[in-house]
């Protein structure tokens, strides 16, 4: 089981510090031309002092920004760290997610979807490249229904753990919502993102729905 944070540290902040050196950039060019244009002012006509006010209340206002922008910042990075290891806790825990995918953990996996009314529907199971490897057609009941899959390919092969794509179709052929169960063997911070990994399958912790038992 993994846990990481590291290296996305240093992913998230690449877009924040471009925009933090841009305007801390501006802010120091601002800086300079305000000193010129003092030191260059004629001292029989100085500068007007409106304009001069003006002026430094802008300056004022990006120092204030550049500030604002730096504790936003730091607060950000302290909120994710704190997700993290409370994220950290769901390691080893069964957790049920929302996401087009089933994780094949052990050889099993289980999923859940809804219908409105008893109904025949199509359950498939893809590989990422598109080719089909199971189909099936069921009896669902209304409400939330649970299918399970011993990881067998339609010719009877057993396939190796991972994620696979899962399409199930109700009788008009419309595709429906999809939830997967599995437990949780890693925890990574990608940018400003938290996410939950099951065997092969990677989703954000916000797609997590409910949260079982320890394996």
């Amino acid at each position: 089981m993994t846990v990481t944070s590291a290296a996305a540290t240093s992913a998230a902040q690449p877009s924040t510090t471009g925009a933090m050196s841009s305007l801390t950039s501006n802010f120091t060019d601002f800086l300079k031309l305000l000193m010129t244009q003092l030191q260059n002012q004629d001292p029989t006509s100085p500068m007007d002092t409106n304009a001069f006010t003006s002026q430094l209340v802008q300056y004022a206002s990006v120092q204030q920004q550049i500030s604002a922008n730096t504790n936003l910042t730091k607060l950000i990075q302290a909120t994710q760290s704190n997700t993290m290891l409370q994220a950290g806790a769901l390691v080893g825990r069964t957790v049920q997610v929302s996401s087009d995918h089933l994780p094949l953990q052990n050889g099993a996996a289980t999923a859940q979807f809804t219908v409105a009314a008893p109904q025949r529907v199509s359950v498939g199971l893809y590989s990422d490249s598109g080719v089909k490897l199971q189909e099936t057609a069921l009896n669902a009941n209304a409400g939330v229904n649970t299918w399970s899959w011993d990881g067998k390919a339609a010719d009877g092969t057993q396939l190796p753990d991972g994620s696979y794509k899962l399409i199930v179709a109700d009788q008009s052929g419309t595709a429906l919502s999809t939830t997967s169960a599995g437990t949780v063997t890693g925890m990574q911070r990608n940018g400003d993102a938290v996410n939950v990994s099951l065997g092969a399958l990677t989703v954000p912790i916000d797609s997590v729905q409910s949260v079982g038992a320890g394996s």
